[in-house]
């Protein structure tokens, strides 16, 4: 197959286009590296800032779309897959659709279904907007402002959202939560993906004792700290090693490019990741491909959608549970003998999993039936 992937996040297109690449097929990456992760791509779409940066933008979108045509596959990142303004978006993707053969969703961030999922009372127990019935500490902070999340209220990104969702052949959902929320609005159209992990390029150390100290690990997002949980999860960090000061080392880094940050992971044990979801993300995959254990969210709806009974290595910790983290946190540190068998279950299980041949089949399963329709 030809396809193109027009936006990423997190390295999870250019994850998939090396892996395609890898099986014969022919794959572009356009989209602006994951901003400060700086990933590779094959045409260049960064968005600098000020007025200079925002007219090279439109120019170098502009060249790049006679490249852009003639693919069996397009698959766009979001519903906002570049950063311009909605209508803007819009005229680029008719534009694709109208040159390609088939047009395809990768559901991999918060957009206008996820975000109805969110809030519609039953599909989720909690969520980044949400826990239970009451608003998540992201809501009531300056970063949900930041984000712009109101925009998801507004009749303009209600109109965007369902031009692109009415155009789409078809969604990959790399997250439970995502797969779950576009069922209803596509049926069949819908397939889960999952993440893609190089476990080739991920050299896998494997403990071979337990560690006479615990190192901990925590990579944050500077403006989704709150979102992703991760102030609550540095928080019980900083209380575990007060209790344990001479067994706990802290690791904490910020805004780093993706190859800086897996290399700084290496040496610890523990990575401390996403708290309101259901799913291991990239960070807590990266990490277990190369022996560490995830401190995630792994709920049993996620097992049961991948048809894990067995291996099931993520330490899950659920943000409606009163002192959860911490007595999980407190467990592996008085239980670090168990360290060596979780770090091999969690290597085993990305590669089972979320290894990138086994993932990149999934996509390319799905695309060859929306190609045979």
């Amino acid at each position: 197959m030809k396809i193109l992937f027009a936006g990423d996040a997190s390295n999870m297109h250019n994850s998939l286009a090396q892996q395609l690449r890898r099986m014969g097929h022919e794959a572009t990456v356009a989209s602006d590296g994951s901003r400060w992760m700086d990933t590779h791509r094959d045409i260049n779409l960064l968005r600098r800032p000020g007025l200079v940066g925002t007219l090279r933008y439109l120019m170098d979108i502009k060249r790049a779309l006679p490249a852009m045509t003639g693919y069996d596959i397009v698959e766009i990142a979001s519903p906002i897959f570049l950063r311009l303004k909605p209508h803007r978006v819009a005229k680029v993707f008719d534009y694709l659709k109208a040159h390609n053969t088939r047009i395809v969703l990768s559901a991999l961030a918060t957009d206008m279904v996820y975000y109805d999922a969110c809030h519609d009372g039953h599909t989720f127990r909690y969520s980044d907007y949400m826990l239970g019935d009451e608003p998540s500490p992201y809501v009531n902070s300056s970063e949900y402002i930041m984000q712009q999340q109101d925009n998801w209220k507004q009749p303009f990104m209600r109109e965007h959202s369902d031009h692109i969702i009415g155009g789409i052949d078809g969604a990959v959902a790399c997250l439970y939560e995502y797969y779950v929320a576009y069922q209803p609005v596509l049926g069949n159209r819908v397939a889960y993906g999952g993440i893609p992990i190089d476990t080739d390029s991920l050299e896998y150390r494997p403990l071979e004792q337990a560690p006479d100290k615990l190192r901990l690990f925590i990579g944050i997002q500077r403006d989704r700290h709150v979102i992703k949980g991760t102030d609550r999860l540095l928080a019980a960090m900083k209380r575990l090693h007060d209790r344990y000061p001479r067994v706990t080392e802290l690791e904490v880094v910020e805004n780093l490019p993706y190859d800086e940050y897996t290399r700084r992971m290496r040496q610890s044990h523990v990575i401390l990741d996403q708290l309101y979801s259901y799913t291991p993300g990239t960070n807590a995959l990266i990490a277990m491909a190369q022996g560490l254990v995830a401190v995630s969210g792994a709920e049993p709806e996620y097992y049961d959608l991948i048809g894990e009974t067995i291996n099931k290595p993520i330490i899950n910790v659920s943000p409606l549970v009163e002192g959860d983290i911490d007595r999980k946190l407190t467990w592996l540190v008085e239980h670090r003998d168990q360290l060596p068998a979780m770090a091999r279950a969690s290597r085993a299980f990305v590669e089972k999993h979320n290894a990138a041949p086994v993932v990149a089949q999934r996509y390319l399963d799905f695309w060859q039936g929306l190609l045979n329709r």
